[in-house]
């Protein structure tokens, strides 16, 4: 069965996960694979554009690089980046021969569609120097959390998929920190506790965390504000920069800025048209950062979110830029309905109304509010190409 058809037969998304069992399965396929040096990404918010950063930077140092991130937007291969693209089709289809023929075929029946994805991902860097790996959801228990990792990078912490992770701060935190094996940076955190948290697994682990000043001078502040301007960075997506230099830093590879001129991933706060903007965000830090970012500007937002996101403190954050909202129709089972959405922003008495397209040339659009939001609006031709 081809790669394609094989993950179509794996359900994306899981009430009960058995954390055991990837675990169970690395330990089977170890002997077989061989791991480069890995910087595992970790934490709620900006993994993907920090993983992506490094990532450039490395490959443009002369590295062989693998970034792993997820979820798609609009094609699977953009989930497995090798040295400056997306890996074919063919490579894709030539691991996944090769990992069908070293996984036993229950075991294999039995992998969750990331923890499959993830292994299919090692078998394509095999050769690399370094692979910057993103965590998925969590940290201990995620699937990423196997390979043995030279760093761990900690991207901002903030409430999000609780019923995996952790009812209250402290928890989430320390069921995402407690993936690292010994060093981390840790990126700066809106609660307090997450350093505390952070410094006593280190400590048990004989490790350290290091904060970002750390690893950083006056002429690296100076290249980073450069590199900002130059690339029209938002603050959160430079913050992630300053976390991807820090951790070049540790690692001891001299950059210069040059290095990160095509390093920005896709759907964050990207300009997919003259007024619209494009952000996969769907958790209240995101809605803080994009808020933050937009501070004396409105935005119309096309808007749609799973049922088990805090929507109702998404769009209370996001209240004071917007014109309103027009809820983009997207077919999934984990889309909140229609009614339940409404009635959220009647009671936020922000106006609504159904999206028919980007018919405002004069006023700026926000896509936003999830992975398929994102996949909706760019497959159904919303803009021009």
């Amino acid at each position: 069965m081809q790669l394609q058809s094989y993950l179509a037969s794996k359900p994306l998304y899981y009430d009960v996960i058995d954390y055991t069992r990837m675990p169970r399965v690395y330990a089977q396929l170890a002997p077989y694979l061989r791991i480069p040096k890995i910087i595992h990404v970790i934490g709620t918010n900006g993994k993907g554009t920090t993983g992506r950063f490094l990532a450039s930077a490395l490959h443009k140092r002369g590295f062989s690089v693998g970034h792993y991130t997820s979820p798609h937007i609009l094609a699977f291969n953009e989930r497995i980046w090798r040295d400056g693209a997306n890996v074919s089709d063919a490579v894709l289809e030539a691991a996944h021969e090769k990992l069908q023929n070293l996984l036993d075929s229950l075991e294999g029946e039995k992998l969750s569609y990331f923890e499959y994805t993830t292994l299919l991902a090692m078998l394509v860097y095999e050769g690399c120097d370094y692979v910057v790996l993103e965590a998925g959801l969590g940290g201990e228990h995620d699937a990423t959390a196997v390979f043995p990792k030279v760093l761990t990078l900690i991207t901002p912490i903030d409430f999000d998929h609780e019923s995996f992770l952790g009812s209250t701060i402290e928890e989430i935190a320390a069921t995402k920190i407690n993936a690292m094996e010994q060093h981390a940076i840790i990126a700066e955190q809106k609660y307090p506790k997450v350093y505390e948290i952070a410094h006593a697994i280190a400590l048990k682990k004989g490790g350290k965390v290091f904060r970002i000043a750390e690893l950083s001078d006056a002429k690296t502040n100076k290249k980073i504000e450069a590199i900002a301007q130059k690339l029209l960075l938002p603050a959160y997506l430079k913050a992630n920069l300053e976390l991807a230099a820090a951790a070049l830093e540790f690692l001891g590879v001299a950059w210069e800025e040059g290095d990160f001129d095509n390093a920005r991933l896709f759907g964050r706060m990207s300009k997919v048209a003259p007024n619209v903007y494009l952000d996969v965000g769907h958790n209240p830090l995101a809605a803080q950062s994009i808020a933050k970012e937009l501070t004396g500007k409105k935005v119309i937002l096309v808007y749609n979110t799973y049922k088990d996101k805090d929507y109702k403190k998404i769009l209370a954050i996001l209240r004071p830029v917007l014109w309103h909202v027009e809820i983009i129709n997207v077919n999934e089972g984990r889309i909140v309905a229609r009614k339940v959405l409404e009635e959220a922003l009647r009671e936020l008495a922000i106006p609504t109304k159904t999206f028919e397209g980007i018919v405002d040339k004069e006023r700026d659009y926000l896509v936003f509010g999830s992975f398929s939001v994102a996949e909706q609006f760019l497959k159904n031709g919303y803009i021009s190409e």
